[in-house]
This record gives structure tokens, C-alpha cells and sequence, in this order.
């Protein structure tokens, strides 16, 4: 005959464990429906990761196309700070009227003459249009951006 006190606790495990099984059951169902939504967030995040890797590819390439940096005529177009000093002294232009002429400040032109700043591209390219016009043009477009102004 079993011994009373191995059958009560046999007993007791078997009730405690059943116990715990009932207690936990719904954690454990909320734990694993929590890690599927946990799943399917981390597989949507990779696809929309992918989708605007995508989208910043081809806006570098939109972006490389809209912004030339080549002159009209198709030749690469250099800056250099003595040549936009010898430019502007050519045709006799103070850095406020220059800047007037290609759309930015007098005091941006110094920053470039001393090689503080460096122009943009499309400053570079407007700059690059000034090379071959006259003192006579210069000012005539001068006058015709004081008389919109």
C-alpha cells in the first residue's frame, strides 16, 4: 500500500502544475500572437526599407540629370578664384554688380575670391556664361536688371 504522504504530494504537484497550465495558457497565447504582429511589422519595415532605397536611387539620378554641370557647348566648366578675380576686373564690375549679374550677394563674391566659399555648380555655369561677353553687354544687362528692380 502506497504511503498517505507520497500520494498527497503527488497529488498537490499534479493540481499545482494544472493550476500554473491555467494561469499561464493565456499568456502564452498572447506572447505568440504578439511575436506573429512582431513578424509581420518586421517584414513590412523591409519592404518599405526597400521601397525608399528605390525611391532614393532614382532621385540621385533625377537630381544628377536637372543639374548639369557641363556649359552649354558641352565642355566641363572649372572655377578658380584668381580667374573669377581676373574675370570681374576685366570687366570692371564691383563684386555687388557682378553678384547682381549672376543672381547672389557682393559679399558671396568676395567669399569666393578669397576661397572661402565655393560656388554652386549652376553659380559655376552662370559665371562660366560671362566669360565671353563685353564690358558694353555687361552693362546693358546691368541696366536692365535695375530697371525690373
Amino acid at each position: 500500500m502506497p504511503n498517505i504522504a507520497t500520494l498527497l504530494k503527488s497529488e498537490i504537484t499534479r493540481l499545482s502544475k494544472k493550476a500554473a497550465r491555467q494561469s499561464t495558457a493565456p499568456l502564452q497565447a498572447a506572447s505568440s500572437s504578439q511575436r506573429h504582429q512582431l513578424a509581420t511589422l518586421k517584414k513590412q519595415v523591409h519592404v518599405l526599407e526597400q521601397e525608399v532605397a528605390k525611391l532614393r536611387r532614382l532621385v540621385g539620378k533625377t537630381a544628377a540629370v536637372a543639374a548639369p554641370s557641363t556649359a552649354e557647348d558641352g565642355e566641363k566648366v572649372r572655377f578658380s578664384a584668381k580667374g573669377l578675380k581676373s574675370l570681374r576686373s576685366r570687366l570692371g564690375l564691383s563684386a555687388e554688380d557682378f553678384g547682381k549679374l549672376i543672381g547672389v550677394t557682393g559679399q558671396s563674391v568676395y567669399n569666393w575670391e578669397a576661397e572661402k566659399t565655393v560656388p554652386r555648380q549652376s553659380q559655376v555655369v552662370a559665371i562660366a556664361a560671362l566669360r565671353g561677353v563685353g564690358k558694353k553687354e555687361v552693362k546693358a544687362r546691368l541696366e536692365q536688371l535695375a530697371g525690373q528692380g
